[in-house]
Protein backbone atom coordinates (compact mmCIF):
# COMPACT_ATOMS: atom_id res chain seq x y z
CA UNK A 1 0.00 0.00 0.00
CA UNK A 2 1.11 3.42 -1.14
CA UNK A 3 2.70 5.07 2.21
CA UNK A 4 2.27 8.55 0.99
CA UNK A 5 -1.69 7.64 0.60
CA UNK A 6 -1.71 6.00 3.90
CA UNK A 7 0.06 9.12 5.75
CA UNK A 8 -2.58 11.79 3.75
CA UNK A 9 -5.43 9.12 5.11
CA UNK A 10 -4.56 9.81 8.88
CA UNK A 11 -4.03 13.27 7.94
CA UNK A 12 -7.30 14.02 6.88
CA UNK A 13 -9.07 12.26 9.77
CA UNK A 14 -7.21 14.37 12.70
CA UNK A 15 -7.44 17.23 10.28
CA UNK A 16 -11.59 16.65 9.99
CA UNK A 17 -11.54 15.49 14.07
CA UNK A 18 -9.39 19.21 14.33
CA UNK A 19 -11.52 21.54 12.31
CA UNK A 20 -14.97 19.95 13.10
CA UNK A 21 -15.04 18.78 16.85
CA UNK A 22 -13.27 21.32 18.33
CA UNK A 23 -15.21 23.83 16.67
CA UNK A 24 -12.44 26.61 16.17
CA UNK A 25 -13.85 29.98 15.61
CA UNK A 26 -12.37 32.04 12.92
CA UNK A 27 -12.86 36.28 12.84
CA UNK A 28 -16.02 37.94 13.13
CA UNK A 29 -16.94 39.71 10.32
CA UNK A 30 -17.58 43.50 11.85
CA UNK A 31 -19.08 45.66 9.12
CA UNK A 32 -20.61 44.59 6.09
CA UNK A 33 -18.93 44.93 2.89
CA UNK A 34 -21.93 46.58 1.07
CA UNK A 35 -23.78 48.66 3.08
CA UNK A 36 -21.20 49.70 5.96
CA UNK A 37 -23.18 49.13 8.79
CA UNK A 38 -21.59 47.55 11.73
CA UNK A 39 -22.80 43.56 12.53
CA UNK A 40 -23.81 43.04 15.66
CA UNK A 41 -24.82 46.64 16.73
CA UNK A 42 -27.29 46.86 19.65
CA UNK A 43 -30.11 48.50 17.19
CA UNK A 44 -32.97 47.11 15.03
CA UNK A 45 -32.03 46.11 11.60
CA UNK A 46 -28.19 45.87 13.01
CA UNK A 47 -27.51 41.65 11.42
CA UNK A 48 -26.28 39.32 14.14
CA UNK A 49 -23.19 37.26 12.54
CA UNK A 50 -21.81 34.85 14.39
CA UNK A 51 -18.01 33.40 13.54
CA UNK A 52 -17.40 31.60 10.76
CA UNK A 53 -16.82 27.99 12.13
CA UNK A 54 -16.88 24.68 11.06
CA UNK A 55 -19.60 22.94 13.71
CA UNK A 56 -19.03 19.48 15.30
CA UNK A 57 -20.63 16.56 12.63
CA UNK A 58 -21.12 14.17 15.98
CA UNK A 59 -19.65 11.12 16.80
CA UNK A 60 -18.59 8.04 15.20
CA UNK A 61 -17.89 10.33 11.79
CA UNK A 62 -15.08 10.16 9.45
CA UNK A 63 -14.85 13.45 7.31
CA UNK A 64 -14.70 12.34 3.45
CA UNK A 65 -13.05 14.79 1.18
CA UNK A 66 -15.26 14.37 -2.10
CA UNK A 67 -13.90 14.30 -6.19
CA UNK A 68 -14.39 12.77 -9.24
CA UNK A 69 -15.09 9.09 -9.73
CA UNK A 70 -16.38 6.60 -12.06
CA UNK A 71 -19.43 4.52 -10.77
CA UNK A 72 -19.20 0.83 -11.65
CA UNK A 73 -15.80 1.47 -12.86
CA UNK A 74 -14.80 -1.28 -10.15
CA UNK A 75 -16.98 -3.54 -11.42
CA UNK A 76 -14.72 -6.20 -13.71
CA UNK A 77 -17.69 -8.82 -14.47
CA UNK A 78 -21.50 -8.69 -15.24
CA UNK A 79 -21.85 -12.57 -13.73
CA UNK A 80 -25.98 -11.54 -14.58
CA UNK A 81 -25.40 -10.00 -17.90
CA UNK A 82 -28.27 -7.75 -17.06
CA UNK A 83 -25.80 -4.28 -17.67
CA UNK A 84 -26.90 -2.80 -13.90
CA UNK A 85 -23.96 -1.10 -13.00
CA UNK A 86 -22.74 0.91 -16.61
CA UNK A 87 -19.67 3.31 -15.94
CA UNK A 88 -20.22 7.00 -15.70
CA UNK A 89 -18.05 9.51 -14.08
CA UNK A 90 -19.44 11.18 -11.57
CA UNK A 91 -18.42 14.13 -9.13
CA UNK A 92 -19.31 13.05 -5.08
CA UNK A 93 -19.41 16.36 -2.68
CA UNK A 94 -17.37 16.20 0.56
CA UNK A 95 -19.13 14.42 3.34
CA UNK A 96 -19.19 12.77 6.66
CA UNK A 97 -19.61 8.92 6.70
CA UNK A 98 -19.84 6.25 10.05
CA UNK A 99 -16.24 4.84 10.61
CA UNK A 100 -18.15 1.48 11.55
CA UNK A 101 -21.96 -0.43 10.37
CA UNK A 102 -24.00 0.58 13.07
CA UNK A 103 -23.79 -2.00 15.59
CA UNK A 104 -26.28 -4.00 18.20
CA UNK A 105 -25.13 -1.48 21.53
CA UNK A 106 -26.02 1.51 19.17
CA UNK A 107 -29.61 -0.08 18.43
CA UNK A 108 -30.45 -0.98 21.92
CA UNK A 109 -29.59 2.50 23.15
CA UNK A 110 -32.24 3.45 20.24
CA UNK A 111 -34.83 0.94 21.58
CA UNK A 112 -34.26 2.44 25.43
CA UNK A 113 -34.43 5.69 24.61
CA UNK A 114 -37.90 5.08 22.66
CA UNK A 115 -39.35 3.12 25.70
CA UNK A 116 -38.12 5.60 28.29
CA UNK A 117 -38.15 8.70 26.72
CA UNK A 118 -41.04 8.49 23.94
CA UNK A 119 -43.06 6.15 26.11
CA UNK A 120 -44.58 4.82 22.55
CA UNK A 121 -44.91 1.02 22.36
CA UNK A 122 -45.69 1.12 18.44
CA UNK A 123 -42.41 2.77 17.87
CA UNK A 124 -40.69 0.72 19.94
CA UNK A 125 -42.04 -2.60 18.08
CA UNK A 126 -41.78 -1.91 14.98
CA UNK A 127 -37.97 -0.45 15.71
CA UNK A 128 -37.31 -3.91 17.11
CA UNK A 129 -34.98 -5.85 14.55
CA UNK A 130 -36.45 -9.11 13.17
CA UNK A 131 -34.71 -11.85 14.86
CA UNK A 132 -36.33 -14.02 12.77
CA UNK A 133 -33.84 -13.38 9.84
CA UNK A 134 -31.62 -15.87 11.80
CA UNK A 135 -34.21 -18.53 11.63
CA UNK A 136 -34.28 -21.52 8.90
CA UNK A 137 -36.10 -25.08 8.60
CA UNK A 138 -32.82 -26.46 7.44
CA UNK A 139 -30.44 -24.89 10.19
CA UNK A 140 -30.06 -24.94 13.72
CA UNK A 141 -29.54 -21.25 13.76
CA UNK A 142 -31.89 -20.35 17.09
CA UNK A 143 -29.18 -19.16 19.49
CA UNK A 144 -28.77 -16.18 17.01
CA UNK A 145 -32.37 -15.24 17.04
CA UNK A 146 -32.48 -15.34 21.25
CA UNK A 147 -28.86 -13.67 21.40
CA UNK A 148 -27.45 -12.07 18.40
CA UNK A 149 -28.88 -8.53 19.16
CA UNK A 150 -28.78 -8.48 23.33
CA UNK A 151 -26.10 -10.80 24.88
CA UNK A 152 -23.17 -8.73 25.84
CA UNK A 153 -21.05 -11.07 23.48
CA UNK A 154 -22.62 -9.48 20.59
CA UNK A 155 -22.90 -5.81 21.45
CA UNK A 156 -19.80 -4.18 18.90
CA UNK A 157 -21.45 -6.28 16.29
CA UNK A 158 -23.29 -4.82 13.31
CA UNK A 159 -26.89 -4.54 13.57
CA UNK A 160 -29.12 -7.19 11.58
CA UNK A 161 -32.64 -7.81 10.81
CA UNK A 162 -33.61 -4.07 9.92
CA UNK A 163 -35.60 -2.75 6.85
CA UNK A 164 -34.27 -0.17 5.10
CA UNK A 165 -37.22 1.98 6.22
CA UNK A 166 -35.79 1.29 10.39
CA UNK A 167 -32.41 2.65 9.10
CA UNK A 168 -34.03 5.51 7.59
CA UNK A 169 -36.16 5.97 10.92
CA UNK A 170 -32.97 5.43 13.30
CA UNK A 171 -31.10 8.41 11.14
CA UNK A 172 -33.52 10.64 11.69
CA UNK A 173 -33.71 9.89 15.67
CA UNK A 174 -29.75 10.11 15.71
CA UNK A 175 -30.08 13.34 14.29
CA UNK A 176 -32.74 14.70 17.34
CA UNK A 177 -30.47 13.01 19.79
CA UNK A 178 -27.32 14.61 18.90
CA UNK A 179 -27.90 17.99 18.57
CA UNK A 180 -30.19 18.02 21.98
CA UNK A 181 -27.08 16.96 23.37
CA UNK A 182 -24.74 19.64 21.97
CA UNK A 183 -27.58 22.30 23.25
CA UNK A 184 -28.34 21.04 26.75
CA UNK A 185 -24.51 20.59 26.86
CA UNK A 186 -23.99 23.78 26.20
CA UNK A 187 -26.72 25.03 28.35
CA UNK A 188 -28.30 26.52 25.43
CA UNK A 189 -31.37 24.42 26.49
CA UNK A 190 -31.81 23.21 30.33
CA UNK A 191 -29.31 20.91 31.35
CA UNK A 192 -29.50 17.26 31.45
CA UNK A 193 -29.21 17.22 35.39
CA UNK A 194 -32.33 19.83 34.95
CA UNK A 195 -34.14 17.96 32.51
CA UNK A 196 -33.94 14.96 34.77
CA UNK A 197 -35.65 16.33 37.43
CA UNK A 198 -38.37 17.96 35.09
CA UNK A 199 -39.11 14.24 34.33
CA UNK A 200 -38.80 12.57 37.58
CA UNK A 201 -41.01 15.60 38.25
CA UNK A 202 -39.05 16.72 40.91
CA UNK A 203 -37.78 19.80 39.14
CA UNK A 204 -38.16 23.02 40.63
CA UNK A 205 -37.57 25.01 37.88
CA UNK A 206 -36.54 25.60 34.20
CA UNK A 207 -32.49 25.74 33.44
CA UNK A 208 -32.35 29.31 34.27
CA UNK A 209 -35.57 29.08 36.33
CA UNK A 210 -37.11 31.88 33.99
CA UNK A 211 -37.97 29.16 31.51
CA UNK A 212 -39.78 25.83 30.98
CA UNK A 213 -38.17 22.29 30.36
CA UNK A 214 -39.21 20.22 27.45
CA UNK A 215 -38.94 16.55 28.38
CA UNK A 216 -40.51 16.23 25.20
CA UNK A 217 -38.79 13.41 22.33
CA UNK A 218 -37.24 16.22 21.04
CA UNK A 219 -37.06 17.05 17.26
CA UNK A 220 -35.43 19.64 15.50
CA UNK A 221 -37.89 20.85 12.98
CA UNK A 222 -39.91 21.68 16.26
CA UNK A 223 -37.06 23.62 17.93
CA UNK A 224 -35.91 25.07 14.61
CA UNK A 225 -39.65 26.19 14.60
CA UNK A 226 -39.49 28.11 17.94
CA UNK A 227 -42.29 25.42 19.30
CA UNK A 228 -40.05 24.92 22.56
CA UNK A 229 -39.42 27.50 25.51
CA UNK A 230 -36.80 25.57 27.00
CA UNK A 231 -33.59 28.14 27.76
CA UNK A 232 -31.11 27.06 29.72
CA UNK A 233 -28.27 28.98 31.26
CA UNK A 234 -26.11 29.87 28.77
CA UNK A 235 -28.60 30.78 25.71
CA UNK A 236 -27.48 32.77 22.94
CA UNK A 237 -26.69 36.13 23.29
CA UNK A 238 -28.73 38.86 21.69
CA UNK A 239 -27.60 42.08 20.06
CA UNK A 240 -30.89 43.13 18.98
CA UNK A 241 -33.42 44.95 21.62
CA UNK A 242 -36.15 43.70 19.51
CA UNK A 243 -35.03 40.17 20.72
CA UNK A 244 -34.34 41.16 24.36
CA UNK A 245 -37.03 43.84 25.11
CA UNK A 246 -38.81 41.48 27.63
CA UNK A 247 -37.09 42.28 30.71
CA UNK A 248 -38.81 38.97 32.37
CA UNK A 249 -37.44 37.04 29.62
CA UNK A 250 -34.33 35.03 29.45
CA UNK A 251 -30.90 36.88 28.44
CA UNK A 252 -30.66 35.63 25.38
CA UNK A 253 -32.41 32.83 22.81
CA UNK A 254 -32.32 29.76 21.39
CA UNK A 255 -29.81 28.46 18.78
CA UNK A 256 -30.22 29.04 15.22
CA UNK A 257 -28.92 27.65 12.05
CA UNK A 258 -26.94 31.09 11.11
CA UNK A 259 -25.32 30.28 14.75
CA UNK A 260 -23.27 27.02 13.32
CA UNK A 261 -24.21 25.13 16.77
CA UNK A 262 -26.10 22.18 15.37
CA UNK A 263 -24.97 19.34 13.38
CA UNK A 264 -23.59 20.66 9.82
CA UNK A 265 -26.72 18.90 8.12
CA UNK A 266 -29.19 15.64 9.35
CA UNK A 267 -27.93 11.82 9.60
CA UNK A 268 -29.28 10.01 6.50
CA UNK A 269 -27.99 6.95 4.60
CA UNK A 270 -25.25 7.46 2.39
CA UNK A 271 -26.30 7.79 -1.25
CA UNK A 272 -25.20 4.82 -3.67
CA UNK A 273 -22.71 7.08 -5.14
CA UNK A 274 -21.26 8.23 -1.84
CA UNK A 275 -21.01 4.54 -0.29
CA UNK A 276 -19.25 3.72 -3.70
CA UNK A 277 -16.98 6.32 -3.68
CA UNK A 278 -15.91 5.62 -0.20
CA UNK A 279 -15.59 2.25 -0.39
CA UNK A 280 -13.17 2.33 -3.21
CA UNK A 281 -11.09 5.38 -1.55
CA UNK A 282 -9.16 6.48 -4.40
CA UNK A 283 -7.01 8.65 -3.04
CA UNK A 284 -4.13 11.42 -5.27
CA UNK A 285 -1.02 10.70 -4.37
CA UNK A 286 0.39 14.42 -3.25
CA UNK A 287 0.98 17.30 -5.67
CA UNK A 288 0.31 15.86 -9.08
CA UNK A 289 -3.69 15.26 -8.39
CA UNK A 290 -3.75 11.74 -9.99
CA UNK A 291 -5.23 8.37 -9.11
CA UNK A 292 -2.04 5.89 -9.79
CA UNK A 293 -3.65 3.03 -9.62
CA UNK A 294 -7.01 1.17 -9.37
CA UNK A 295 -9.07 -0.93 -7.23
CA UNK A 296 -11.05 -3.77 -7.24
CA UNK A 297 -11.90 -3.97 -3.90
CA UNK A 298 -11.72 -1.38 -1.17
CA UNK A 299 -8.09 -2.93 -0.68
CA UNK A 300 -5.46 -2.56 -2.97
CA UNK A 301 -4.33 -5.49 -4.92
CA UNK A 302 -6.23 -7.75 -7.26
CA UNK A 303 -6.35 -10.55 -4.02
CA UNK A 304 -8.43 -11.30 -0.90
CA UNK A 305 -5.63 -12.11 1.11
CA UNK A 306 -2.27 -9.50 2.67
CA UNK A 307 0.96 -9.98 0.82
CA UNK A 308 2.82 -8.51 3.54
CA UNK A 309 5.35 -10.84 5.29
CA UNK A 310 3.60 -10.56 8.84
CA UNK A 311 0.21 -11.07 7.70
CA UNK A 312 0.84 -12.69 4.69
CA UNK A 313 -2.10 -15.13 3.73
CA UNK A 314 -4.79 -13.26 5.99
CA UNK A 315 -7.77 -12.17 4.26
CA UNK A 316 -9.20 -8.74 4.11
CA UNK A 317 -12.76 -8.94 5.11
CA UNK A 318 -14.89 -11.72 6.39
CA UNK A 319 -16.95 -13.51 3.81
CA UNK A 320 -17.88 -16.56 2.40
CA UNK A 321 -14.61 -18.18 0.61
CA UNK A 322 -16.22 -20.97 -0.76
CA UNK A 323 -19.15 -23.72 -0.38
CA UNK A 324 -19.44 -24.78 2.79
CA UNK A 325 -16.76 -22.33 3.61
CA UNK A 326 -17.58 -19.43 6.01
CA UNK A 327 -14.33 -19.59 8.38
CA UNK A 328 -11.57 -21.76 7.64
CA UNK A 329 -10.11 -24.80 9.18
CA UNK A 330 -9.66 -24.61 13.55
CA UNK A 331 -6.88 -23.51 14.95
CA UNK A 332 -6.05 -21.12 12.05
CA UNK A 333 -9.61 -19.61 11.23
CA UNK A 334 -8.68 -17.72 8.06
CA UNK A 335 -11.04 -14.62 9.00
CA UNK A 336 -11.70 -15.26 12.40
CA UNK A 337 -15.85 -15.21 11.96
CA UNK A 338 -18.14 -17.80 11.12
CA UNK A 339 -21.14 -14.95 10.95
CA UNK A 340 -20.39 -11.92 11.24
CA UNK A 341 -17.29 -9.70 12.98
CA UNK A 342 -17.08 -6.81 15.35
CA UNK A 343 -17.86 -3.69 13.77
CA UNK A 344 -13.68 -2.43 13.83
CA UNK A 345 -12.45 -6.30 12.25
CA UNK A 346 -9.78 -6.00 9.67
CA UNK A 347 -8.00 -3.24 8.66
CA UNK A 348 -9.58 0.13 7.52
CA UNK A 349 -9.54 1.36 3.92
CA UNK A 350 -7.62 4.56 2.88
CA UNK A 351 -10.60 7.02 4.40
CA UNK A 352 -10.10 5.05 7.55
CA UNK A 353 -13.50 3.23 7.17
CA UNK A 354 -13.79 -0.24 8.34
CA UNK A 355 -15.73 -3.29 6.52
CA UNK A 356 -16.67 -1.71 3.79
CA UNK A 357 -16.32 -5.17 2.16
CA UNK A 358 -17.60 -8.26 3.86
CA UNK A 359 -19.28 -8.45 7.39
CA UNK A 360 -23.02 -7.42 6.36
CA UNK A 361 -23.86 -5.56 3.03
CA UNK A 362 -25.55 -1.94 3.69
CA UNK A 363 -28.37 -0.43 2.54
CA UNK A 364 -28.32 2.85 0.60
CA UNK A 365 -30.63 6.17 0.21
CA UNK A 366 -31.31 4.91 -3.06
CA UNK A 367 -34.15 3.69 -5.09
CA UNK A 368 -33.34 0.71 -7.51
CA UNK A 369 -33.41 0.92 -11.40
CA UNK A 370 -31.46 -1.23 -13.40
CA UNK A 371 -30.13 1.81 -15.48
CA UNK A 372 -30.05 4.88 -12.89
CA UNK A 373 -26.73 5.68 -13.77
CA UNK A 374 -28.01 7.01 -16.95
CA UNK A 375 -30.80 8.93 -15.67
CA UNK A 376 -29.03 10.91 -12.61
CA UNK A 377 -27.21 14.04 -13.19
CA UNK A 378 -22.91 13.69 -12.91
CA UNK A 379 -22.94 15.77 -9.57
CA UNK A 380 -24.33 13.59 -6.36
CA UNK A 381 -25.97 11.44 -8.41
CA UNK A 382 -28.84 10.33 -6.26
CA UNK A 383 -32.39 8.32 -7.59
CA UNK A 384 -34.82 8.53 -4.69
CA UNK A 385 -36.03 11.83 -4.42
CA UNK A 386 -39.37 12.02 -2.78
CA UNK A 387 -39.94 15.96 -1.96
CA UNK A 388 -41.87 16.51 1.15
CA UNK A 389 -42.61 19.57 3.64
CA UNK A 390 -44.13 19.84 7.47
CA UNK A 391 -47.69 20.01 7.77
CA UNK A 392 -47.92 23.53 9.47
CA UNK A 393 -51.74 24.33 11.82
CA UNK A 394 -51.75 28.43 12.80
CA UNK A 395 -47.97 28.28 12.42
CA UNK A 396 -46.94 25.36 14.50
CA UNK A 397 -45.64 22.03 13.24
CA UNK A 398 -48.30 18.72 13.39
CA UNK A 399 -46.48 15.84 15.15
CA UNK A 400 -47.74 12.43 15.22
CA UNK A 401 -48.65 10.29 18.42
CA UNK A 402 -45.82 10.18 21.27
CA UNK A 403 -43.18 10.04 18.98
CA UNK A 404 -43.34 14.08 18.39
CA UNK A 405 -42.37 13.55 14.59
CA UNK A 406 -43.48 15.51 12.30
CA UNK A 407 -46.24 14.68 10.01
CA UNK A 408 -44.95 14.92 5.88
CA UNK A 409 -47.26 16.02 3.25
CA UNK A 410 -45.90 16.37 -0.59
CA UNK A 411 -44.55 18.94 -1.59
CA UNK A 412 -46.72 21.01 -4.00
CA UNK A 413 -44.43 23.35 -5.88
CA UNK A 414 -40.86 23.47 -7.18
CA UNK A 415 -39.61 27.08 -6.16
CA UNK A 416 -40.89 29.09 -3.70
CA UNK A 417 -44.56 30.40 -3.92
CA UNK A 418 -45.43 33.81 -4.42
CA UNK A 419 -46.46 35.59 -1.53
CA UNK A 420 -50.15 36.13 -2.09
CA UNK A 421 -50.56 32.21 -3.25
CA UNK A 422 -49.30 31.21 0.63
CA UNK A 423 -51.57 34.02 1.70
CA UNK A 424 -54.39 32.30 -0.31
CA UNK A 425 -53.37 29.00 0.99
CA UNK A 426 -53.08 29.96 4.80
CA UNK A 427 -55.39 32.56 5.66
CA UNK A 428 -56.96 35.69 3.30
CA UNK A 429 -55.14 37.22 0.13
CA UNK A 430 -52.91 40.44 0.77
CA UNK A 431 -53.27 42.61 -2.26
CA UNK A 432 -50.34 45.17 -0.38
CA UNK A 433 -47.16 44.99 -2.28
CA UNK A 434 -43.63 45.16 -1.85
CA UNK A 435 -40.36 46.87 -3.52
CA UNK A 436 -39.42 43.10 -4.42
CA UNK A 437 -42.80 42.86 -6.19
CA UNK A 438 -44.44 45.47 -7.87
CA UNK A 439 -47.94 45.89 -9.36
CA UNK A 440 -47.51 44.12 -12.26
CA UNK A 441 -48.87 46.48 -15.41
CA UNK A 442 -51.99 43.90 -15.79
CA UNK A 443 -53.65 43.52 -12.19
CA UNK A 444 -55.68 41.08 -13.56
CA UNK A 445 -52.60 38.78 -13.60
CA UNK A 446 -52.79 35.79 -11.74
CA UNK A 447 -49.79 34.07 -10.02
CA UNK A 448 -48.49 31.31 -12.15
CA UNK A 449 -47.84 28.04 -10.20
CA UNK A 450 -45.71 25.66 -11.97
CA UNK A 451 -46.69 22.22 -12.50
CA UNK A 452 -44.62 20.30 -10.24
CA UNK A 453 -44.45 16.42 -8.89
CA UNK A 454 -43.50 16.03 -5.78
CA UNK A 455 -42.63 12.27 -6.27
CA UNK A 456 -39.57 12.55 -8.78
CA UNK A 457 -38.42 8.84 -8.05
CA UNK A 458 -39.49 7.43 -11.38
CA UNK A 459 -38.14 10.21 -13.72
CA UNK A 460 -37.74 9.01 -17.55
CA UNK A 461 -37.77 5.64 -15.72
CA UNK A 462 -41.41 4.86 -14.61
CA UNK A 463 -42.46 2.32 -12.44
CA UNK A 464 -44.27 -0.43 -14.32
CA UNK A 465 -47.21 -1.45 -12.28
CA UNK A 466 -48.60 -3.86 -14.95
CA UNK A 467 -45.45 -6.21 -15.26
CA UNK A 468 -44.78 -5.74 -11.42
CA UNK A 469 -44.99 -9.21 -9.89
CA UNK A 470 -44.54 -11.11 -13.76
CA UNK A 471 -41.30 -9.91 -14.79
CA UNK A 472 -39.72 -7.77 -12.53
CA UNK A 473 -39.80 -7.40 -8.48
CA UNK A 474 -38.79 -3.56 -9.24
CA UNK A 475 -40.82 -0.45 -7.86
CA UNK A 476 -40.82 2.80 -6.17
CA UNK A 477 -40.21 0.69 -2.99
CA UNK A 478 -37.20 -1.25 -4.16
CA UNK A 479 -34.09 -0.15 -2.37
CA UNK A 480 -29.98 -0.58 -3.44
CA UNK A 481 -27.66 -2.37 -1.06
CA UNK A 482 -23.98 -2.99 -1.44
CA UNK A 483 -21.16 -4.78 -0.49
CA UNK A 484 -20.64 -8.72 0.26
CA UNK A 485 -21.52 -10.04 3.71
CA UNK A 486 -20.33 -12.67 5.79
CA UNK A 487 -22.45 -15.27 3.36
CA UNK A 488 -21.18 -13.89 0.16
CA UNK A 489 -18.95 -14.55 -2.51
CA UNK A 490 -15.93 -12.57 -3.10
CA UNK A 491 -17.75 -11.24 -6.39
CA UNK A 492 -20.06 -9.17 -4.11
CA UNK A 493 -17.00 -7.80 -2.02
CA UNK A 494 -16.83 -5.36 -5.09
CA UNK A 495 -17.85 -1.49 -4.45
CA UNK A 496 -19.36 -1.60 -8.21
CA UNK A 497 -21.60 -4.60 -7.41
CA UNK A 498 -25.42 -3.73 -6.69
CA UNK A 499 -28.10 -5.31 -5.73
CA UNK A 500 -31.67 -4.25 -4.23
CA UNK A 501 -34.78 -5.37 -1.72
CA UNK A 502 -37.80 -4.47 -0.99
CA UNK A 503 -37.95 -1.41 1.17
CA UNK A 504 -39.84 -3.38 4.17
CA UNK A 505 -37.21 -6.18 3.97
CA UNK A 506 -35.29 -7.98 6.28
CA UNK A 507 -31.62 -9.85 6.25
CA UNK A 508 -29.14 -11.17 8.23
CA UNK A 509 -27.12 -10.19 5.68
CA UNK A 510 -27.95 -6.67 5.52
CA UNK A 511 -26.86 -3.69 7.70
CA UNK A 512 -26.19 -0.11 7.32
CA UNK A 513 -23.99 3.16 8.16
CA UNK A 514 -25.20 6.70 8.23
CA UNK A 515 -23.53 9.70 6.36
CA UNK A 516 -23.80 13.53 6.82
CA UNK A 517 -23.62 15.91 4.05
CA UNK A 518 -20.70 18.69 4.98
CA UNK A 519 -21.10 22.45 4.28
CA UNK A 520 -18.52 24.97 3.59
CA UNK A 521 -15.10 24.37 1.99
CA UNK A 522 -15.01 20.69 -0.06
CA UNK A 523 -11.24 20.46 0.85
CA UNK A 524 -10.45 19.03 4.21
CA UNK A 525 -6.80 20.38 4.48
CA UNK A 526 -6.71 23.32 1.91
CA UNK A 527 -3.36 23.83 2.59
CA UNK A 528 -2.24 20.40 1.45
CA UNK A 529 -2.49 22.12 -1.73
CA UNK A 530 -1.05 25.05 -3.61
CA UNK A 531 -3.73 28.27 -2.75
CA UNK A 532 -4.19 31.23 -4.83
CA UNK A 533 -2.91 34.07 -2.04
CA UNK A 534 -5.42 36.39 -1.24
CA UNK A 535 -4.95 40.22 -0.47
CA UNK A 536 -6.34 41.48 2.84
CA UNK A 537 -10.00 42.39 2.62
CA UNK A 538 -10.12 46.21 3.21
CA UNK A 539 -13.85 46.12 4.13
CA UNK A 540 -16.21 43.08 5.59
CA UNK A 541 -14.35 39.97 6.98
CA UNK A 542 -11.22 40.91 8.34
CA UNK A 543 -8.57 38.41 7.96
Amino acid sequence: MNKNIIAYAVACIMISCTVTSCNKKSSTPKVSGKTGALYNDKRPGSLQVMAKTKPTPGPGLVHIEGGTFVMGGSTIDDIGFDHTSPKKRVTVPTFYMDETEVANVDWLEYLNWIKEVAGDPRWYYEALPDTLVWRSSLAYNEPYVTNYLRHPAYQDYPVVGVSWEQAVAYCDWRTNVVNENILRTRGVMSDWKTYAAAKNGTAKGGGNTKGQVNTEPFNMDLYKNNQYEDIGKKPIKTTNPIDAKDKNAPKGRAARIEDGIFTPGSYRLPTEAEWEYAALALVASPNNNLIADSKIYPWHGLGVRSPQKTTRGMVYANFKQGKGDNMGVAGYLNDGADITAPVRSYMPNDFGLYNMAGNVSEWVYDTYRQHSFDKVEDFSPFRGNEFLNNEYQDGKIVTMGKSNVPKKVAATSGRKDPYDLQKAKYGNSDENRSPSTPAPKDSSMAAVVPSFDADQRGYLDKENLELYGKITLVSDRSKVYKGGSWNDRAYWLNPGTRRFKDQAETSAEIGFRCAMSSVGNPQINPKSTPQFKQPKSRVGFKK
